[in-house]
């Protein structure tokens, strides 16, 4: 299977009512609402995580979340979304790729799925932040999120602008250590202002939002377009020669 299985993912859910996640959350939701509001269109769609509305800000009449999960719309695997090419304005995947055996696939398949012009907007966790740090100890059968294989942006980046991808939006927030209690996420609440600050780069995770272009586009003209006419040739200008000049002169 390429995604978590529904068990596993879950979990994940699960992990997001946590003191950890609800911090997470907290963030990833606001950014998330202020990337889609403004996206407009037909068709917007969720992949992944149905329990949690990550387009709740977005205008769209006609949107679903879809996923492997129980509580999913459509229950389908983000490798072969049953969806038609270039149908979908606005695509959204929360930490979907860093759980996916194969996240290059469903890539693609957002690239195939999405509308030229079309916005993607992705979460994942920062693999240079001291989240990615205790990812980085955690053993081979850690529990979520630390399991998950870490996404550095860079390297997202470069994926999308593989596929014709183009970032138009981006940010980095949560500062604080991945403490497991909320008395200490909240005592450490000051470094996320310090964080934005002094080290950027270094937030526990992502948002980014990307629009995918077409290259080679261009606006076909109806047929029935007159063509212009062409406006006409200047004259040569006659030179005259000296011996016309002392006639004129005479």
């Amino acid at each position: 299977m390429a995604i978590v299985a529904p068990t596993d993912a879950a979990s994940l859910a699960r992990w997001f009512e946590t003191p950890q996640g609800v911090y997470v959350l907290g963030w990833e939701q606001d950014q998330f609402d202020s990337a889609v509001e403004d996206t407009f269109g037909f068709l917007a769609v969720q992949v992944g995580l149905p329990g949690i509305d990550f387009l709740r800000r977005n205008r769209i009449s006609y949107r679903f979340p879809l996923s492997l999960e129980p509580g999913a719309a459509v229950r389908a695997d983000p490798l072969e979304l049953p969806i038609a090419s270039q149908s979908v304005d606005l695509l959204v995947l929360p930490h979907v790729l860093e759980f996916s055996a194969d996240p290059h696939r469903v890539l693609r398949e957002a690239e195939r799925v999405l509308m030229p012009e079309g916005q993607i907007v992705i979460s994942g966790f920062n693999t240079l932040s001291f989240w990615g740090l205790k990812q980085s100890f955690s053993g081979r059968h850690a529990d979520y999120p630390w399991n998950a294989r870490m996404i550095g942006l860079l390297r997202l980046k470069d994926w999308l602008k593989l596929l014709g991808f183009e970032l138009n939006g981006g940010m980095f927030g949560c500062y604080a250590p991945p403490f497991a209690q909320d008395k200490w996420l909240s005592r450490f609440a000051f470094m996320e202002k310090a964080g934005a600050r002094w080290w950027p780069i270094a937030g526990g995770v992502y948002v980014v939002r990307a629009v995918k272009r077409t290259v080679g586009m261009r606006l076909v003209m109806p047929a029935w377009k007159k063509e212009r006419t062409p406006a006409p040739a200047l004259s040569p200008v006659t030179q005259s020669n000296g011996h016309a000049n002392r006639h004129e002169d005479a």
